[in-house]
């Protein structure tokens, strides 16, 4: 049986194949596609830049978006340093920028460290802090030297515990156990997890900036506490609350999250009425 999101995937890729970029040492995955104000998009651990293909699809006829895959080295603080080289390489003054679970640590630190390039925050389904990751699965393991079925085997439980209580969710699974399978190689990785277990805490934004954040009910990766911990660091002028869609609504509820974009872009909402399968909290 054909799985119709990596199929789709598979299609927006092989338009928009990412271009392999070095920042400071580092080779990125990059996909620069469409003009129109920028917005940068960082994926989580177990996704590259095309996993944002239903939002890109969508708005690329109004933004200049970029979506970016990690590299094999370096952690939050060099990531970040290579957010703004690319930047300044791109030709890019200023950013919306979401970052979804690892992407929202990156995007955090960004929007700190350099406040003007970052007029608009998007944190979404992310983490406040790592202090206690280095207790959890599979961030307790040594990732350097761990031994890599190891470290994929932790996600592939998870994944599997999702597909028996979400057996609507059959395709997202098998698109994630591609990425955790090989589509993201060994040394990428060992370079996502070790980001998170070593990264920095995160420094203060600067008052006034502006932020939205999003979050889902379902999200197993990140509990109640953790959410309501990021709301209150962030203060965010908009939360945006899922009902449904774990970890990767932007992949379960496409539709819903492309609009939730547009809002924040300040574009014309063209895609469902957010009431429906998703509410704005704040």
């Amino acid at each position: 049986m054909t799985n119709a999101l990596i199929a789709a995937r598979d299609r927006f890729t092989a338009a928009h194949p990412e271009t392999r970029t070095e920042l400071n040492g580092r080779e990125w995955g990059v996909v620069d596609i469409g003009h129109g104000p920028e917005l940068i998009l960082l994926p989580g651990t177990l996704g590259r830049g095309d996993i944002f293909w239903n939002q890109i699809e969508v708005l690329s006829d109004r933004l200049r978006i970029v979506a970016v895959s990690y590299p094999s080295r370096g952690g939050i603080a060099e990531w970040t340093a290579d957010m703004v080289t690319l930047m300044d390489r791109l030709d890019i003054g200023a950013a919306t920028v979401l970052g979804s679970s690892l992407g929202g640590y990156v995007a955090q630190n960004l929007a700190a460290l350099h406040p003007a390039r970052v007029p608009c925050l998007v944190a979404a389904n992310t983490l406040h802090s790592v202090a206690g990751l280095s207790t959890r699965m599979p961030y307790a393991l040594d990732i350097a030297s761990a031994p890599i079925e190891d470290l994929r085997g932790g996600f592939k439980n998870g994944l599997g515990a999702w597909a028996k209580a979400h057996p609507d969710q059959a395709d997202l699974v098998d698109l994630l156990l591609q990425e955790v399978g090989g589509r993201i190689a060994e040394p990428e990785m060992r370079a996502r997890l070790a980001a998170l277990k070593d990264g920095p805490e995160l420094p203060p934004l600067p008052p006034g900036a502006r932020v939205v954040t999003v979050e889902a009910d379902d999200d197993p990766l990140i509990p109640p506490e953790m959410r309501e911990a990021v709301r209150r660091r962030l203060s965010p002028s908009v939360a945006y609350r899922f009902l449904q869609g774990g970890h990767f609504p932007y992949v379960v509820c496409a539709a819903e999250y492309t609009a939730l974009l547009e809002q924040v872009m300040d574009l014309p909402v063209t895609g469902p009425d957010w009431g429906r399968d998703a509410m704005r909290v704040r």
